[in-house]
């Protein structure tokens, strides 16, 4: 069956309403006690890439269902932060998602330009788990 949009324009649509870090951007805020890093990526990303140091991880698939309070799956520290920043491998996910949060009504949440991959390719601290 053919689609009438495709994921590219949705994530273009996100992009055009969402506040987009830079990854410097990012690295600066990354200290700040009230901003959680959001870590949208499969645990397979996470665990063969790394993951930027003191970021979440929430699985794509469960971010609206962890950060609602109504859900049976709430994680409270999604909404213990004053902001949140939300990031992928490339920063498509991360766009769409921070889309649907605003959705949801939150408004301090704005996600990091070309994900992972450009905080990576940057040489900025990334952790790894043994």
């Amino acid at each position: 069956m053919p689609i009438e949009t495709s994921a590219q324009t949705l994530v273009a649509r996100a992009q055009e309403r969402v506040t987009t870090l830079s990854p410097a951007d990012v690295a600066a805020r990354r200290g700040d006690a009230n901003v959680l890093l959001v870590d949208l990526r499969d645990i397979r990303e996470r665990k063969r890439e790394g993951y930027i140091p003191g970021s979440m991880h929430v699985p794509r698939g469960m971010l609206e269902f962890w950060i609602d309070p109504d859900s049976p799956y709430h994680k409270p520290a999604l909404l213990d932060a004053d902001s949140l920043i939300l990031y992928c491998n490339k920063g498509w996910r991360s766009a769409l998602a921070t889309a649907t949060l605003l959705d949801m009504g939150l408004t301090e949440v704005a996600h990091m330009e070309g994900g992972f991959t450009r905080w990576a390719e940057q040489r900025r601290e990334v952790a790894h788990d043994d």
